[in-house]
């Protein structure tokens, strides 16, 4: 049973033993959201949360799904080497698995890896308080389509009557490209594509969000997209409502925060 939704950002810098204060103060808008999410996740009492990384290992032509018992990963590469852990909910990741396999032999296979950190940053401002079990996935590079089909899959794994209750986070940064000392440069066009995926989720159109031009979406250097799209796969024809939380880019990289479900 799916009991809660959202899309938030991975900033290493709002973790305040990776960021100063005056990081933490340029983040202001998304720690405020990511708190009012915490607060909603800990309200729909989840068993499980289910989160997708853009950084996770990836296989260009297949979803990978995190095999390993325990789930352990670090922030070491930004400087906080504590190792953080989560128990896998192994049920929902081998559910996930069979069901790709007998949905056509859809591309999906178990892996072992470890916490990325856009997973990590997620669960560290959202679990606070709550230790819940955790499946760890990863987008492919296969069309849009694909992305939403095997949220489907994974939606019908979930509304089955022995499922626990579930919330599901899509970990995604939009343009890396919005200001001149963005890192991946500045692009003119990455702040329009950026109000372009917003507009698009909050009006519903899946239609115009999934059809954005290829070259549009390489040029704004986004981060999450792809994660996007398996969620919105997973609440397809649920009601859902599209709460936009906050939106900033102190460091030239857009941080969206909302909450679906």
């Amino acid at each position: 049973m799916i009991v809660f939704s959202a899309i938030v950002p991975h900033p290493p810098t709002s973790i305040p033993s990776i960021g100063n204060a005056d990081d933490l103060k340029l983040l202001e808008k998304t720690l405020n959201a990511l708190e009012s999410l915490r607060l909603g996740l800990e309200a729909a009492d989840p068993d499980t949360i289910i989160v997708i990384s853009p950084h996770a290992y990836l296989e260009p032509y297949a979803f990978v799904i995190n095999s390993e018992s325990e789930l352990k990963g670090s922030l070491a590469q930004f400087g906080d080497d504590e190792v953080v852990s989560y128990k896998n909910n192994i049920e929902i990741a081998d559910k996930i698995a069979y069901n790709c396999l007998m949905s056509e032999e859809f591309p999906a296979k178990l892996h072992p890896g470890f916490l990325d950190h856009g997973a990590i940053i997620p669960l560290y401002h959202l679990t606070k308080n709550i230790k819940p079990r955790i499946v760890h996935l990863s987008f492919s590079l296969m069309n849009y389509d694909r992305h939403y089909r095997y949220g489907e899959i994974i939606q019908k794994v979930l509304d089955n009557p022995k499922s626990p209750r579930v919330a599901v986070i899509a970990s995604a940064d939009l343009s890396h490209k919005l200001t001149p000392n963005a890192p991946a440069g500045f692009s003119p066009s990455a702040e329009a594509f950026d109000h372009s995926v917003i507009r698009f989720l909050g009006s519903g159109d899946l239609v115009s969000l999934m059809n954005m031009e290829e070259q549009t979406i390489a040029e704004a250097a986004e981060c999450g997209l792809r994660s996007i799209v398996i969620l919105l796969g997973i609440l397809h024809e649920k009601k859902y409502n599209f709460e936009l939380l906050s939106y900033e880019a102190p460091y030239g990289i857009g941080h969206l925060t909302a909450r679906l479900l």
